[in-house]
Order: C-alpha cells, then structure tokens, then sequence
C-alpha cells in the first residue's frame, strides 16, 4: 500500500512510468468494452502483460486504477493551468491558451476521458471529491480569467462569468463523446475553432 500511495503522489504531478501507462491502457481498453464492473483484475493484468504484483505496485486497487485513468488527464492540464496564468498575458490570449490546451489535452487522452465519464459514478466518495476539487480549480481559474477581462473592458459583461465558464466546459467535456481522431479536424483546428467562437461572443459591442 505504501508503494502505492507513493507512486500515487508522483503521478500527481503527471509523471507515469511505461508500465503505468501499459496498465492503464489496458484497463481503459477493458473498461470500455467490458464496463468497470465486467473488467476483473485479472484481465487487466493479462492485457497489459504484466504480473499481478506489479499492478498492486502501481494501484491499490481497481477503484485506484479508474480514478488514476481520468486524474493523469486532470494533473497534466492543471500543470498546464500554472504554466500558462503564469505566462501573465492579456485575458484574452490567457482564455485562448487555456481553451487550446483543454481540447489538445483531451482529445489525446479522449479514451480515457471517455470511459472516465462513463464509469466515474463508480468510485467512492473521497476520489469523486478529489476529482471535484481539481476540477473546480479549473473553473475559478477560468472564471476568473473572464472577470479579469470584463473588468478590463476587453470582454463584454451581459453574460455572467460563471455563465461563460459554464458554456465553455460544457463544450469541452462533451468532446470525449463525439470527437474521433480520426476525423478531418486535428485538435489545434478544433480548439482554435472553439476559442475564436467564445472569444467573438465575449467581445464587448
């Protein structure tokens, strides 16, 4: 358990060692066609052609290995969030960079993000609440992005922020339900599409 919990806090800060990220291809592949109630263990392990131990090395349990399915995604776009607030740009490139990042992030991972959507309301309270409490951090620094660019007199003011931000995630997190990579949209074309829509419908009259 102990190394468990460590390799937890190293993914945290998104570094994933390639049995890692073996294992939670597998598991992702499994969860998708099985369902996270269908999907034993023991199935994981043989997809990812590794040894049971090695999983439990890596993730307590199945529950772990769902919850580090959507968290790898959540870590490496808040690690992105800090880099680019921290860049201190104008709201409007800041709210541009932010949305680029969340599409070319999940459309990387849109499997993932995907079967995370689907099976989530399977994990218990305290991971459900970890994942809120990264998502929502998310959202203030979105919001507050937007409020920073209304007060400026850059973004117009008849939506609310927290109406903007709403529209926009409910934008992105549909992706993981219609976007195929395959499709004849690359994920740069897209986010830049998404950005220059909100960005017009933000511009003050």
């Amino acid at each position: 358990m102990a190394r468990a919990a460590a390799a937890r806090s190293r993914r945290a800060a998104g570094v994933l060692t390639p049995v890692e990220e073996r294992i939670i291809r597998a598991a992702v592949r499994l969860f998708a066609e099985q369902g996270f109630d269908g999907t034993t263990v023991q199935q994981v392990v043989d997809a990812a052609q590794v040894t049971k131990g090695a999983l439990y090395h890596y993730f307590e349990s199945k529950d772990d290995l769902l919850y580090e399915i959507y968290h790898s995604l959540i870590a490496i776009q808040l690690a992105s969030l800090e880099r680019i607030l921290g860049a201190g740009d104008e709201p409007a490139d800041t709210l541009r960079a932010m949305v680029l990042d969340l599409v070319e992030t999940t459309a990387a991972r849109v499997d993932e993000a995907a079967v995370f959507g689907r099976e989530m309301h399977k994990l218990g309270a305290d991971r459900m609440a970890a994942i809120r409490a990264d998502r929502r951090r998310y959202h203030e620094a979105f919001r507050a992005v937007v409020e920073r660019g209304q007060a400026a007199g850059e973004f117009a003011t008849a939506v609310p922020a927290e109406t903007v931000t709403l529209i926009a995630f409910g934008v992105i997190n549909q992706l993981p339900q219609w976007y195929r990579p395959e499709g004849p949209k690359s994920p740069r074309q897209l986010g830049e599409e998404i950005a220059t829509f909100l960005l017009a419908g933000l511009r003050p009259a």
